[in-house]
């Protein structure tokens, strides 16, 4: 059964950054691409970021291009998400999420695998 649990969500000003943490168990990391994708209230899920098994090549939606930055440590099993210059915009609960195969994907139904969430809030 794979688990994954992030961490690193909370309460921060505009301007301000955040860092989030994934670790994950169950089945060979290294062999699976990784994602992060979040949901504000009254909207859908939506991807922000994904990165390929190796950690070499990663993707990002326009909203935080720029601004967030994915990263992986293999020897790990964990996946990052490094979130600067945040905006109330961001306010969302974040979810890590592992691929059906190596393939980096931002679409929803390419992940198996999700974890429980963690509350970002940004005020202004």
């Amino acid at each position: 059964q794979v688990q994954l649990v992030e961490s690193g969500g909370g309460l921060v000003q505009a301007g301000g950054s955040l860092r989030l943490s994934c670790a994950a168990s169950g089945r060979t990391f290294s062999t699976y691409a990784m994602g992060w994708f979040r949901q504000a209230p009254g909207k859908e899920r939506e991807f922000v970021a994904t990165i390929g098994d190796t950690g070499r090549v990663t993707y990002y939606a326009d909203s935080v291009k720029g601004r967030f930055t994915i990263s992986r440590d293999n020897a790990k099993n964990a996946v990052y998400l490094q979130m600067n210059s945040l905006i109330p915009e961001d306010t969302a609960v974040y979810y890590c999420a592992q691929a059906f195969s190596s393939s980096l994907s931002f679409k929803r139904n390419d992940y198996i695998y999700w974890g429980q969430g963690s509350q970002v809030t940004v005020s202004s």
